[in-house]
């Protein structure tokens, strides 16, 4: 029988959580014929320095999920960074008294595990005269008073963080479809907001935009206008976005648009993915809704999306750490967690979605960096996506792999596919898939070096990430 390991994890006001640590933790179909090495090793966070890799604890602003159920889940997985609001209505109840306690909580846990917050400032505040309202949608100030309010929240709020938060978000999608928020008007925002973080904190590095869709280069583009002309752009270090396409591929034709539109106005100024992930189940809405996922297509969702980020050297986050309860009579689950839920907000268990993340975070980190002006060729036509990445001091490398031809599925038939990739730097490169986490020895037979190109040939791929890998790269779980 195979040992079976389990870490037990006890947090504050809630039952305890087991995480499955063992060699097989997550079941699959997969079947690799090659001789198995291993597991991933999962990394805590205290074993991470850094990571581009965010996951999202989104809504605790609103009381959709309850942090110290899931509180636990956090350092185990290796994220190094969480993407929170800070919840303007939650904390002034009352005009002029602010109620920290419960962003205390959560920004002390993550500074005590090592877990950096990306804190946005919003949303409105229904106390004040045309301070906005506590959602996403209709939600920003309307009047003097309620920007006069909104001023001295985000002063108070910068200097009660400003130790132990570097990295802020001013305002959550407000080019969403079903708002009318004019980017001139987000522009003004995003300048008094940052000016007011950047004089309480001057080394702060900022997000702006966090635009619900990827595709609207004119938002973006009337929205820098106004920066540039008022010599504005060096507030920002970022612009984000979120957008959710079933095909998590088909962002990216969008993605290259905000880059060459932003380029027009700043080569300083980076994109980052701030908010994307699949549901494990059929929603009948939010994004990604009216379809049959399941916590495999999930899985392979994030998986996909986060690697097509990071190949392309974009900062990416993963929606969200815990299914969601939004308000409702009955609630409404939003099930993009990476650990169940329910009604009542209680973490049930890790989804296979967080034993894939964990995966990728166990090696995933800032020692990595995409290999410049690769050259890779493959028999599998258009089909399939292959990024390099390397160590920055020793540029062993590992390339990612997958099957991007369509919507994720439940099937896990391998096709044999050959790559080939020039200036490579391999030792002992193994096979791993990054769902399940098991490292396979690739045979001598099915690799060669010529010079410093490399054949890999009838190597083992399908519709979900895996890592062609010097093993030197990996921290092995031995079976």
């Amino acid at each position: 029988m195979k040992p079976i390991f389990l870490v037990l994890l006890v947090a504050q006001s809630a039952a305890a959580q087991f995480i499955d640590a063992s060699p097989d933790r997550v079941k699959t179909p997969l079947a690799c014929s090659w001789k198995r090495i291993g597991t991933l090793k999962p990394r805590g966070t205290a074993q991470v320095a850094a990571s581009p890799i965010t996951v999202g604890c989104e809504t605790l602003d609103r009381d959709f999920a309850d942090f110290n159920a899931y509180k636990a889940y956090l350092p185990p997985l290796g994220v190094k960074k969480i993407r929170l609001q800070a919840g303007w209505a939650k904390c002034e109840k009352q005009k002029g008294v602010y109620d920290w306690a419960w962003l205390d909580e959560v920004i002390d846990y993550a500074a005590a595990h090592g877990i950096e917050p990306w804190l946005e400032t919003s949303y409105g505040n229904p106390i004040y005269e045309g301070g906005g309202k506590p959602g996403l949608l209709n939600s920003l100030m309307t009047s003097p008073e309620g920007y006069a309010a909104w001023d001295r929240w985000v002063e108070a709020l910068v200097n009660r963080y400003k130790g132990r938060v570097k990295e802020w978000e001013i305002w959550n999608e407000p080019d969403h479809p079903m708002q009318n928020n004019a980017p001139e008007t987000i522009a003004d925002l995003n300048i008094r907001t940052a000016e007011i973080i950047k004089r309480l904190q001057p080394d702060a590095r900022i997000a702006g935009l966090a635009m619900a869709s990827c595709e609207d280069t004119v938002y973006l583009g009337r929205f820098l206008k106004v920066l540039s002309d008022r010599n504005k752009l060096d507030l920002l270090t970022w612009i984000s976005y979120h957008s959710y396409a079933m095909r998590p591929e088909d962002v990216y034709q969008g993605v290259a648009g905000l880059q060459r539109e932003l380029g027009k106005y700043s080569k300083t100024i980076k994109l980052r993915q701030g908010e994307n992930g699949a549901p494990s189940g059929y929603i009948p809405s939010f994004a990604l809704d009216k379809y049959y996922w399941t916590e495999y297509t999930q899985a392979k969702y994030n998986l996909r999306r986060m690697l097509g980020d990071l190949g392309r050297g974009i900062e990416t986050e993963v929606f969200t750490i815990i299914d969601l309860r939004y308000a409702g009579n009955p609630p409404v689950l939003n099930v993009k967690g990476l650990i169940q839920s329910d009604d009542t907000r209680a973490a049930i268990r890790p989804k296979v979605a967080y034993y894939a993340v964990q995966n990728v975070a166990s090696f995933f980190d800032h020692t990595l960096q995409p290999v410049r002006n690769p050259t890779y060729t493959h028999s599998a036509g258009d089909t399939l996506s292959v990024f390099g990445h390397e160590h920055k001091n020793t540029k062993k490398q590992l390339l990612t792999v997958w099957v991007n031809g369509g919507i994720p599925t439940n099937r896990f038939e391998l096709k044999p596919v050959d790559i080939e990739v020039k200036a490579g730097n391999f030792d002992k490169p193994v096979w791993v898939d990054l769902m399940t986490g098991q490292v396979h020895e690739i045979p001598a037979k099915q690799w060669s070096k010529t010079g410093g190109t490399y054949r890999f040939t009838g190597i083992p791929v399908y519709d979900s990430p895996i890592l062609i890998a010097d093993q030197s790269l990996l921290s092995v779980q031995l079976r």
